[in-house]
């Protein structure tokens, strides 16, 4: 006798139901996706499942396969703990010295004074300035970027890597494996063959699958232990021009000269010997470095294998200090509980907190549903939200009070603050504020403000969507 359900199909040699109580052992053959398996006793008999005749063989192996599942995902796509569970009050502001010192002992690295930043908008100022810095390279190149993908702009930073390698500059490339998929593998073999050492950050591998959701998403880039840049910007033709289309994405990315240098060195050197086991170290890449300007500057970063919680200790003591303005430019906001929690209390104190964040130019639309369902708080608090306008808005900036500057590869959203390898550059200086300030300005121009009345008048299909993608809030 034969019965199927699904996939499955049981062959009995004992078609009687008598013989099950019999002393024979009752032997069935499971057909399961074309492969017979021979089961015998407890495991060859049939339930009654909605008067369907199930073998218990396929249960069992159905439940199996649905705990390992479930296993593989809690283990991929888990969040990592929430280590700030605490709200942190209001103590003092962002011009009193005690902020400086909570920032330099809690976050790890001091603020080094002596420091030029360079501030370049869009790509058109971005990559001829990290281009220059490449090609004047004469002892080493480190490069880490979370996407770099095929095109004219991907060909340019592989060309002169290449031609620098050849010359005999040590080049170092650390590219994530999720981001970089775009890359096609000629490029990738281009640059070997010219000394390149290219590496793919937690790329596949069955022994260390778990890893697979950590990504690094750090964007730096160190020329001679003495010119390093960081960032929002990503290797690829969407960068490229002024923000003058939808094809072309709005960014803003940072030349740094001076002692914090060293740090975003440290900052590349951690994630490539986790990559590959070697240590990077001496004059070449560490070298010393005088005074170039007059910013403090620090440069952190946060890993989700030890620090994790550094980066949103850093926003969250950002937020808190705030006596007088927040202003947050950022590519993707999806806050949590804890972070909702800091900007409300803010505004509530009296703090004007005012947030720019993609509009309708988008490149995921499952982000901009769940950062558009938290809105609601920040809203009727009486904060301030902006849609920007021309294009993609791809920056990630926070300005506290025209005195803090935080800027570098973290969105605000769990991902970044929990999951991701971020590195974020930190600059205590009114006069560079005032830069950044003066830019948010700009880019507010272009913005359009949602009122509260407009986001609860929402359409039922849009609410409904923002609440179903908000759901999956910790992997966007």
């Amino acid at each position: 006798m034969m019965e199927r359900a699904g996939a499955f199909s049981v062959h009995s040699s004992d078609p009687s139901p008598e013989a099950t109580m019999t002393t024979r052992r009752q032997t069935s053959q499971l057909s399961f996706f074309g492969r017979k398996l021979a089961v015998t006793g407890f495991l060859a008999r049939r339930l009654d499942v909605f008067g369907i005749q199930v073998p218990v063989a396929a249960i069992a192996i159905v439940v199996g396969l649905t705990l390992v599942a479930f296993t593989v995902w809690g283990i991929i796509f888990s969040r990592a703990p929430a280590n700030i569970t605490r709200h942190i009050e209001h103590r003092y502001e962002v011009a009193d010295p005690q902020f400086v010192r909570s920032m330099s002992v809690l976050l790890g690295p001091a603020l080094e004074p002596g420091n030029r930043v360079d501030t370049l908008v869009n790509g058109n100022q971005i990559f001829p300035a990290m281009l220059e810095a490449i090609r004047a390279a004469k002892k080493t190149i480190t490069f880490e970027s979370y996407i770099y993908w095929k095109g004219a702009v991907g060909k340019q930073f592989a060309d002169a890597l290449a031609e620098r390698a050849k010359t005999g500059v040590k080049v170092h490339v650390l590219l994530d494996w999720a981001g970089s998929q775009k890359l096609d593998q000629d490029t990738i073999n281009e640059m070997g063959r010219a000394g390149v050492e290219i590496l793919k950050f937690h790329h596949p591998q069955w022994s260390r699958f778990k890893h697979l959701n950590h990504r690094t998403h750090r964007k730096l880039l160190v020329v001679d232990g003495k010119v390093g840049f960081t960032g929002g910007v990503g290797i690829a033709d969407p960068w490229n021009g002024n923000a003058e289309d939808p094809a072309h994405w709005r960014d803003t990315h940072y030349r740094i000269e001076g002692p914090v240098v060293a740090q975003v060195q440290g900052a590349f050197a951690d994630n490539w010997t986790q990559a590959s086991g070697e240590v990077l170290y001496g004059d070449d890449y560490f070298p010393a470095l005088a005074p170039a300007g007059a910013l403090s500057a620090q440069m952190f970063k946060s890993s989700n294998e030890g620090g994790a919680e550094s980066m949103q200790l850093m926003y969250m003591l950002s937020l808190a200090a705030a006596r007088s303005t927040i202003d947050l430019s950022m590519a993707y906001f999806i806050p949590d509980s804890m972070g909702m929690d800091h900007i409300v209390a803010a505004i509530k104190r009296g703090v004007r907190v005012r947030i720019i964040l993609p509009g309708e130019h988008n490149d995921s639309t499952l982000v901009r549903g769940a950062s558009r369902s938290k809105w609601g708080r920040i809203l009727e608090a009486g904060g301030e939200i902006y849609e920007y306008q021309p294009t993609m808005f791809h920056c990630k900036v926070l300005v506290v009070d025209n005195h803090w500057v935080s800027l570098g590869s973290t969105n605000f959203d769990t991902r970044s603050l929990r999951l991701n390898d971020e590195a974020n550059l930190n600059v205590y200086n009114a006069e560079f504020a005032a830069r950044q300030a003066t830019q948010f300005e700009d880019d507010l121009k272009k913005s359009k403000r949602i009122t509260l009345e407009e986001w609860r008048g929402r359409p039922i299909y849009i609410k409904a969507w923002d609440n179903v993608v908000g759901f999956f809030e910790p992997q966007l």
